[in-house]
């Protein structure tokens, strides 16, 4: 197993999940100059984070939406693992924020739904990739300035088959929270059907302060 892992990186070693720099196995997820640009984020309450969305962090999630990267669910997903042991997160089921039929055929992924499967891993609970549907194509979050885009996403999410969350704890997974526009439609959905917590789960969530940063989906 040993061999097998040293060909493995000999081969293809673990890059940098930010500017693709080799990494030493044991390394991490960013390289020593990336990570130096990613500030932890204190989770409160319903809304678990691993980091501020900004930097390397930032920059990693762009690469994992918008550039035909979804291996980097395995780093990414790792930070969420750690965000969820850090906050003692706890759920009965977890639930990705859907992509509208139209959007998940151009991309060929839900960048939400590879993540919720380390979240789903680490709790050691069941995943749901089809709880939640979104039924609206919406316009992307990023063409919106800031206060069009809870209008944008109202009413943009329905929950199929109920009694799989009905009087559940979900974990909602998404990759990341810039106005929590998109976070607050599918709670408001899960919540509407007798869900009776949802938690946020998200790799990167901006600061109040921080204006215009998005990620294109929220």
């Amino acid at each position: 197993m040993l061999l097998l892992r040293w060909l493995g990186d000999l081969l293809s070693p673990p890059r940098c999940a930010s500017c693709s720099a080799a990494l030493a196995r044991g390394r991490g997820v960013f390289c020593t100059a990336c990570s130096a640009s990613v500030e932890r984020y204190e989770s409160t309450g319903d809304a678990v984070a691993f980091g501020q969305y900004g930097g390397a962090l930032a920059r990693a999630i762009q690469r994992f939406k918008f550039e035909n990267c979804p291996h980097l669910s395995g780093p990414l997903g790792s930070l969420l693992r750690d965000a969820c042991r850090r906050s003692c997160l706890r759920a009965q089921i977890v639930v990705p924020v859907p992509l509208h039929p139209r959007r998940l055929a151009q991309r060929g992924y839900n960048q939400s739904a590879l993540l919720a499967r380390h979240v789903a891993d680490e709790l050691a609970v069941p995943l749901t990739t089809d709880a939640l549907r979104r039924v609206v194509d919406t316009l992307p979050q990023v063409h919106l300035p800031r206060e069009s885009r809870r209008a944008n996403v109202e009413g943009a999410f329905r929950v199929g088959g109920t009694g799989r969350v009905e009087g559940k704890t979900v974990a909602l997974v998404d990759d990341v929270s810039t106005t929590g526009a998109t976070i607050r439609a599918c709670r408001h959905a899960l919540l509407e059907v007798g869900v009776t917590r949802v938690t946020s789960v998200v790799v990167a969530r901006t600061m109040p302060s921080v204006l215009g940063i998005s990620s294109g989906d929220d």
